[in-house]
């Protein structure tokens, strides 16, 4: 090929296939959990505050107001109220990365940013926690 026929090159047009991305979220999730080290803590439950932001990739093709073409922020929700039920937890650590365990197993969400607040841990404090961010690994 010579140098006036690279002028005339045209990029190779490919079809849309990757999807844009959307925020889904849970605010402000109040829970009493078994949660903590202590051996008071260990005995009864307390409240916890879990914020969970999500990442999500778009449906391909027109959502069509249909249940089925989304992320079901109650579906996460529940996911994380069972297992929350089902056993005690030391850590706010530990507790985080179990929700972004479920937030990033299911297959459109590409990341989950978690912050969990334990609410009546330190005196005098409106709350004490963690937050994190993880993303699918790919």
């Amino acid at each position: 090929m010579n140098n006036s026929e690279l002028g005339k090159v045209q990029p190779l047009q490919l079809p849309e296939t990757a999807a844009g991305t959307h925020t889904i979220f849970i605010s402000d999730l109040l829970l009493d959990m078994m949660i903590g080290v202590y051996e008071h803590e260990k005995d009864a439950s307390q409240p916890v505050r879990i914020n969970i932001t999500m990442t999500v990739k778009d449906h391909l093709g027109p959502i069509n107001d249909d249940y089925h073409n989304v992320v079901c922020y109650e579906s996460i929700a529940n996911a994380v109220k069972e297992m929350v039920e089902r056993q005690h937890i030391n850590l706010v650590e530990t507790l985080a990365e179990n929700i972004a365990d479920i937030c990033l197993a299911h297959t459109r969400i590409v990341e989950a940013k978690v912050k969990v607040e334990k609410l009546t841990a330190v005196t005098n404090a409106g709350s004490v926690g963690v937050e994190i961010v993880r993303k699918k690994k790919e």
